[in-house]
Order: structure tokens, then sequence, then C-alpha cells
């Protein structure tokens, strides 16, 4: 009996040191399940500052708030995180500082010291497309989120489009320019001029109209009070070169100049395009006085032609992707078309319709849609930076700094916003983002 007692206890003491075995097995295969913190991101937007956390794996986590002074406590169960990472996150009016340490030998914790109190919100996203598992923190204005259900059942408030007038030259009576091979340019004109009112209209916060629509003669001074009665914020005269030389080729830009022409080709071309019609009359201001009108005019017309500038060297950078460019910087001359206060105003010279081969390019239906995407490039970039204000363009939810791992969908993602808008509002036509770039979070 007592044999059986001493063996019974020998096999309970056996399967006590297997126990013991194994035990250092579990914790390393607990520990080889943990997480780790690869990278975090901020943007701020309206009411409220985003951190997300990109992990590679699930996390188990809590957050909490602690008053006297304003803290958030992150913290993120059996995790990693390299020393020194949340250094990345700069200090802002909400977040002063952060710090991190271990708890509980696999716990890490990140305290936010704050400048004022907030509301903090936190969710996980599963992986996607190229985006890895993301824990975000949300930290929420306490006045914001009083008063989100309020905004939550009001109606928003509707941004207007940004108006671009397209101005196909020429027209009926006056075909323009033609070709060796018989093309006229008051067609071609108006090809490009529809494909870009379709361009632009695709965009999200532009919207295009024709002053052009059909083959019919159109004064100058109609087609400015056509831009104008449109409330368009931007005038684009579209065209196509000549010159006796065959050899001439190539893409050109004009702002209005009130000082004389930027080049004699520049006036040269101004005086040819100005003949077709009377010369451009005074502006008509609620003013008797001549030298008022003088001065407003003039006022007007400076904020106008730099913004043309502006305006034409963005389209200039984008035509060069597709076209040969005549003139490498944008030219000035006094065109009687460009003449429209308070409309900044380009005509593009979309090729030699006197030179064999691009003649042969502006009949091409390929290369006329070419053109039409490069200018909407460049009038969308210009507008993402420089928008009137009230237009969708102009507004935004905040700003955000792109991270090392970030693409746009993953970007879009984590701010609830489509990809389609991201790229509308910061004019992103290639997904090669740069780490450290700040873009513009559309709103809704």
């Amino acid at each position: 009996m007592e044999n059986h007692r001493r063996k019974f206890l020998k096999s309970l003491a056996g399967l006590s040191g297997l126990a013991a075995s194994v035990s250092p097995g579990l914790s390393v295969a607990a520990k080889s399940s943990s997480s780790q913190v690869k990278d975090i991101r901020l943007s701020k937007n309206k009411g409220y500052v985003r951190l997300v956390f990109d992990l590679d794996g699930l996390a188990n986590h809590s957050v909490f708030a602690l008053h006297g002074p304003e803290r958030v406590v992150l913290d993120i169960k059996n995790t990693r995180m390299t020393h020194g990472i949340v250094d990345q996150v700069q200090a802002n009016s909400l977040i002063r500082g952060i710090r991190s340490g271990v708890r509980n030998g696999d716990d890490i914790r990140i305290v936010f010291d704050l400048s004022k109190g907030v509301t903090p919100r936190s969710f996980l996203l599963t992986p996607s497309g190229k985006a890895g598992h993301r824990l975000v923190l949300d930290l929420h204005d306490k006045k914001s989120t009083t008063s989100s259900t309020k905004k939550s059942t009001a109606k928003k408030s509707k941004k207007r489009d940004v108006i671009i007038a397209i101005d196909a030259g020429h027209g009926g009576k006056d075909p323009g320019a033609t070709g060796r091979a018989g093309t006229r340019e008051k067609t071609i004109t108006l090809q490009i001029a529809r494909r870009l009112e379709k361009d632009i209209n695709k965009q999200r916060g532009m919207k295009a109209v024709l002053v052009r629509k059909n083959d019919r003669y159109m004064r100058l001074r109609d087609r400015i009070h056509k831009a104008r009665n449109a409330h368009a914020d931007m005038m684009i005269s579209l065209h196509a070169d000549s010159f006796p030389d065959p050899r001439a080729r190539g893409s050109s830009i004009y702002a209005l100049s009130v000082d004389g022409a930027s080049s004699e080709t520049a006036r040269l071309l101004a005086d040819k395009e100005n003949a077709a019609d009377l010369l451009f009359g005074d502006m008509e201001f609620a003013v008797e006085d001549k030298m008022v009108k003088e001065v407003l005019f003039d006022l007007s017309l400076t904020g106008t032609i730099e913004s043309s500038l502006d305006i034409g060297s963005e389209i200039l950078k984008q035509i060069k992707t597709v076209n040969r460019v005549h003139k490498k910087k944008v030219q000035q001359a006094g065109f009687a078309v460009l003449k429209a206060p308070n409309i900044p105003s380009v005509l593009i010279e979309t090729a030699f319709i006197s030179n064999p081969r691009e003649e042969k390019n502006l009949r091409s239906a390929s290369h006329q849609k070419k053109v039409s995407k490069a200018i909407t490039r460049g009038v969308n970039k210009y507008f993402s930076r420089k928008a009137p204000p009230g237009t969708w363009l102009a507004e935004s939810d905040g700003d955000y700094t792109v991270g090392e791992s970030d693409g746009l969908h993953q970007i879009a993602r984590d701010n609830n916003v489509s990809e389609e808008d991201l790229r509308a509002r910061n004019a992103l036509y290639a997904d090669n983002l740069k780490a450290g770039q700040v873009i513009k979070i559309p709103v809704s």
C-alpha cells in the first residue's frame, strides 16, 4: 500500500516538473503574438485632432481622460513601441507634449498633455489595401461635441463650385487661322472647348461654362459679358497659333498687359486677335467721375493680372507634359478678350495650326484629350491653392501631414472622406505622396 502511495506521489511530481518546463514556452508564445506600433500620424480637423497608430497586428486598448492638468491616457495591451517614436508627433495648440512608457511588462502607456479638456474617442481599423491594422484616437473639442447633435440635424451649408468660362476663339464668319490641310482654327477651338467642359465638370468643386457653344460669330465684348453674367472665377480663351514659317511650333499662354507686350511676338499676336472685332471699350462702373473710373479699373486689373499670370504658370507646367512649348513663360499683351476686371483670364495658343505636324495633332481626338486634361490639371492646381471664399475648393476640415507609409486610400479612409474628393481638393493626379507633405482634408 505504501509503495503504491509513493509511486502516485512521484507521478504527481513528474507532472509538476513537466508543467514547469512548459510554462516558459507558453509565456514566449504569448509574447510572440504581441503587436508593435510602427508609426504615428497626426491630422488636424475641424473640432478635433486625429492620431492614427499603425500596428502590425491586433491590439486591445483603453483610453480615458484626466483633469487638473488636462490629460488623455492611452493604454495598449501587449504591444511594443520603439523608444522615441512619439517624438515625431509635433506639439500643437492642443497637444502640449506626449510621454510614453512600459506598463505591466508588456503594455505601453501614452500620455497626452493637453492645453484644454477634450472628449477622447477611439476605434480600430482592420487591414485594407496597403494599410494594415490601425488604432485611431480622436481628441474632440468639448464645445464641438456638445453641439454635434444640433449640427447633425441641421442642413449642411452648400458650398458653391468654382466657375470656369471657356471661350472657343473665333467662330461663324471669323474662321481664324487655317492650316495647310484646310483645318480651321474656329473648329479646333470649339472641339477642345467641349472636351475641356466635360473634363472640368468631372472635377468635384468645379463647373465649366461654354462662352461659344456652336459655330457662330461673337464680338469680343460679348464674350466677356457672357463670362461676367456666368459669375466666372476664371476665363480661358482657346486659340491655335499661325506663323508664315511652317517650322514654328509649340504651345504658348498669354495674360493681359496694360504696359505693353512682353515681346514683339506677343504684340503682333494681340493685334491680330483684336483685329477680329472692335477694341474693348471702357468698363461700366457705377461711378461718374472719369478719374475715379480709371483708378478703380487699374486697381482691379492689377490684382486680376497677377492671378492670371499665376493661373497661366500652372497650366503651362501641365501643357509641357503633352506638347512642346513655344514660350517657356507666360507672355503678356493687350488682348481685348482678356480685359475683364475681377476675372483672371488667360489665352492659350494650343499649337501652331500652320505647322503640318501640329495641325495633324490638333485634328487628333487623342491629342485634344491630352491637351484638355492638361489644362484641367493646371486649373485644379491653381484653385486648390487660391479658390475664392465660399467655394468647396476653398474649404477644408483640417490639415493632414503625410507619413512614411501613407497612401491616398488609407488617408481617405482614416479621415472618412472619399479618395476622389481628396484628390480633387488637393489636385492630386498621381499617388506619389511624400512624407511630411501637408494636404487638406475636404469637407463633405
